[in-house]
């Protein structure tokens, strides 16, 4: 009968081929796979390069970050770019500039988006949905400077259509680009009819895996198309639009920058005045001076309350029994 030492010895000697068959296999599969993983690390460098290395020049929005001194050399001073921000008498102004643009914007684009896309779904003609498709499609491919040119020509007082259609029914000529109260509904409308097409490719993916027999059970049970719409089209698509109203919850206090700044001016900054617009003439230089450490700390202040955001309404999904990013 074999000693305790000796089924020691054998038990080891017998997990040994074991050990070395698992890294053999692992070394295997790396030799097979080796040109993946090179195109993986392709984008991770990219990301390490562009999005991380980046982050270490966030410490500046607690320093008075002076070029000469580096961003290593300048004196710490905490909070004191933040606290300015807020005592700052602007700060009441574009902070709710900023949420209502973002909220309005997401509240109208948002359910227009899913309601186009359940439309185009429900056209049986081929020809008459690519032609809607590509209708709908065009207008994302114009710049955001041709774009608001196009606005500007369109709502110009003396020569624009809008004016001269008033004109001709008795109106008088307002110039629309000038009123802080019409700049608002200006931005997210254009915005909408730019952008509406192109965020309907995400759900027509979606809808295209629906099983086409549950719209046969609906049919033989007595549902018209607008009832499979409700009960068949809209829950497919549900979990991608939790998954997406997520995503733009996280860029609420993003608000483009190029467009609202090309369509300012004097007479409406009081209404289109944001953060993005604010960073650029406090950090940059738009105003003649260039305060990094102040627009660091504004932008610091920004990602933060979209990080907030996008935990939020993560975790409400997922009390809702929803998908959720994690």
């Amino acid at each position: 009968m074999p000693s305790v030492a000796a089924k020691g010895r054998t038990g080891s000697e017998a997990r040994k081929p074991n050990t070395r068959s698992k890294s053999y296999q692992l070394k295997m599969r790396l030799k097979r796979t080796w040109p993946l993983y090179v195109f993986l690390l392709l984008p991770l460098i990219y990301l390490a390069v562009v999005q991380y290395y980046p982050m270490y020049g966030a410490q500046i929005a607690f320093k008075d970050f002076k070029a000469g001194l580096g961003i290593a050399g300048s004196p710490w001073v905490g909070l004191k770019h933040f606290k300015r921000f807020f005592n700052d008498y602007q700060f009441w102004r574009i902070l709710p500039n900023t949420l209502i643009l973002s909220f309005y914007s997401l509240l109208a684009t948002f359910p227009m988006t899913i309601l186009l896309s359940l439309m185009m779904n429900t056209v049986r003609s081929n020809g008459y949905r690519k032609a809607v498709q590509m209708i709908t499609y065009m207008p994302h491919f114009i710049s955001t400077v041709v774009m608001v040119g196009i606005l500007v020509q369109f709502l110009n007082p003396r020569i624009g259509m809008l004016a001269q259609f008033l004109q001709m029914l008795g109106g008088t000529d307002r110039d629309l680009m000038g009123l802080p109260q019409a700049f608002p509904h200006l931005y997210v409308w254009s915005g909408i009819w730019q952008n509406v097409g192109w965020g309907t490719i995400i759900y027509l993916a979606a809808l295209a895996s629906v099983d086409p027999s549950q719209h046969e059970a609906a049919l033989i049970d007595g549902a018209n198309r607008l009832q499979r719409m409700l009960y068949v089209d809209l829950p497919a698509i549900l979990p991608t639009a939790i998954i997406m109203l997520i995503l733009d919850a996280g860029r609420i206090m993003n608000i483009g920058f190029e467009k609202v700044f090309l369509m300012q001016n004097d007479l409406n900054l009081s209404a289109s005045e944001v953060i993005s617009t604010y960073v650029y003439k406090m950090g940059i230089g738009g105003t003649g001076r260039s305060d990094f450490s102040y627009g660091a700390a504004i932008g610091l202040f920004n990602s933060a309350v979209n990080f907030i955001l996008v935990v939020t309404v993560n975790q409400i999904s997922k009390a809702m029994k929803q998908n959720s990013l994690w």
